[in-house]
């Protein structure tokens, strides 16, 4: 099992988690008829009838309001995509049954409950693999379609869902899926300002400790610079990943100001040459073409790099706030660059105080 397995399983071993993933990614209007209060989580391990141990992610059951009838939720945590993700979903539900049924914790009528399979995956490539167990079986005459195998799961796929932190409405699935997501430690810190919110009470401090043990085990993956295991508190959490972010911006912006330096270096050389030999040629033929041409590099290099530092100032404010805005908010827009190079540099400056104020790319310029 992996790490990705082993910590999401960890978190999930609380209700509220299974609560929000309904509610936040599941569709249709009867999840909302489901008594969240029942949520009961059942033993994860079973036996099949000839003794060989299975083994599930995780097993819960809720009560469907209307005719109070189980729900099982049969969750897997993948990592990597699995072709035959279905086949194993099979094995696991006809093993839930066989166990049901030896222990006699079926309805009165005797019927299977419902059970609803779930996988988590958050590879870094899409789930391209099948979700019906009908799309691996080869073609069949038509006569025997009735008698085949039925099986499909519900896929969360938790890069179609990431937001980079800017979460729209509480939910403690959504904001784990935006961690596990986040560019920077900017868009983590995001999401942590959040929880720390969201589970302030003392009778969640049960939960957030599950948090911070996701973290723990998590954390070194999202950003190996901060001391995960030191951390006691989601506060404390916090506070390590501010100070982070000020250690970051700080070598961000010196790295921007390095080479903005050494571009306008690089353009004021070009631009002294070049006025510097149109300025030589011109007292050249008025002064002596030798002599014309010393004094006029001279003069064209001075005034060439000069107007070149300043240009440099202006690139360097340019190349910040272009790592900014891509660390911020991912992949920008054609006009962006094209606006960019375009703006004095005392317009990229308050540009660039704007980028962690704002939620939008938009909104930086506006």
């Amino acid at each position: 099992m992996t790490d990705h397995d082993t910590s999401y399983k960890f978190l999930f071993a609380h209700a509220e988690m299974v609560r929000d993933l309904l509610l936040g990614f599941m569709e249709g209007s009867w999840v909302r008829e489901l008594d969240f209060v029942s949520l009961e989580k059942v033993s994860d391990g079973y036996v099949s009838d000839d003794l060989r141990a299975r083994h599930n992610d995780a097993l819960w059951r809720v009560r469907w309001k209307r005719e109070w009838l189980y729900i099982y939720l049969m969750l897997e945590f993948q990592s990597k995509e699995d072709r035959y993700m279905p086949v194993r979903i099979q094995t696991y539900l006809g093993l839930l049954y066989q166990d049901l049924i030896r222990r006699g914790e079926l309805e009165v009528d005797g019927r299977l409950p419902a059970v609803l399979p779930i996988v988590l995956y958050n590879g870094r490539r899409r789930w391209r693999a099948a979700t019906d167990l009908n799309d691996l079986i080869q073609e069949s005459p038509e006569a025997l379609h009735p008698y085949l195998p039925k099986q499909r799961f519900f896929l969360v796929d938790q890069g179609l869902y990431a937001d980079k932190g800017n979460l729209r409405e509480r939910n403690l699935v959504a904001a784990v899926f935006a961690l596990e997501n986040g560019a920077t430690s900017r868009d983590m810190l995001r999401v942590i300002a959040r929880l720390v919110d969201w589970l302030k009470d003392p009778e969640q401090q049960y939960l957030q400790q599950g948090v911070l043990e996701w973290l723990r085990r998590r954390g070194p993956r999202l950003d190996s610079q901060v001391p995960w295991q030191e951390i006691h508190t989601l506060r404390e959490a916090h506070s390590m990943l501010e100070d982070r972010v000020r250690v970051w911006k700080a070598q961000f912006r010196r790295e921007g100001l390095a080479e903005g330096r050494q571009e306008g270096i690089r353009q004021g050389l070009k631009q002294g040459l070049e006025q510097g030999l149109s300025q030589g040629l011109e007292q050249g033929l008025e002064q002596g073409l030798e002599q014309g041409l010393e004094q006029g590099l001279e003069q064209g290099l001075e005034q060439g790099l000069e107007k070149g530092l300043e240009q440099g100032s202006t690139t360097e404010a340019r190349n910040i706030l272009l790592r900014q805005l891509w660390r911020r908010f991912g992949d920008l827009p054609a006009e962006i660059e094209t606006r960019l190079n375009s703006a004095s540099r005392e317009q990229l400056e308050d540009w660039i105080d704007r980028v962690y104020e704002v939620e939008t790319v938009a909104a930086v310029f506006e």
